[in-house]
């Protein structure tokens, strides 16, 4: 069975960006280095070794509405696996990339649901803000992942969105120093 996965670039006071929905510093590690990523991106050598496995065990992504609207579902093509659930109570938009394997579900149980359905056995990676504190509050997420940069935000959108739930999670049995990110993988403690 598949591994649900919260996941984002987050800053080291946790917001994943600022009031406008602008990362500003927070995606920087991803062109900083001199490794081949994808598309263009190039980061440091241990970013790379640890995020192309991390990307290439993705099947399917689950993201709010607002996500998909601000990339407009990045033109049908996934930065990360096949599979796109978005949680909206609105349609697909008419005439939107028909071919795109995007899937729009009411809630996010439903969406998580789905989303392990079409990965299969490889991973289920939700974006972290409001449906992925949601799906963490539910008891949905297996792993919390975060890429941690070293910049103060003071306000702005929060990693785990307005989910007001204490729990506790794991040691982290992953952590990574790159070049101005921190990569951190946490089991959530059951």
């Amino acid at each position: 069975m598949s591994t649900v996965v919260m996941h984002n670039v987050v800053s080291v006071d946790g917001f994943i960006a600022d009031a406008n929905d602008e990362v500003g510093p927070l995606f920087d590690w991803y062109t900083n280095g001199d490794t081949e990523l994808a598309g263009g991106m190039k980061a440091s050598k241990v970013s790379v070794e640890y995020v192309r496995p991390v990307w290439d065990g993705i099947g399917c992504m689950v993201i709010g509405r607002h996500l998909f609207d601000m990339t407009n579902g990045w033109e049908a093509r996934p930065s990360a696996g096949e599979h796109v659930v978005v949680v909206s109570h609105r349609p697909k938009p008419d005439g939107w990339h028909p071919e795109a394997s995007y899937h729009f579900v009411g809630d996010v149980t439903q969406a998580i649901a789905k989303a392990r359905e079409l990965a299969g056995d490889r991973n289920v990676a939700v974006a972290a803000g409001e449906v992925g504190g949601q799906a963490f509050a539910l008891g949905l997420v297996d792993e919390v992942a975060m890429d941690v940069v070293p910049v103060v935000f003071g306000s702005g959108k929060r990693y785990f969105g307005s989910a007001d739930v204490q729990h506790l999670l794991e040691d982290p049995h992953v952590v990574i120093q790159g070049d101005r990110v921190l990569h951190l993988l946490y089991r959530v403690r059951r």
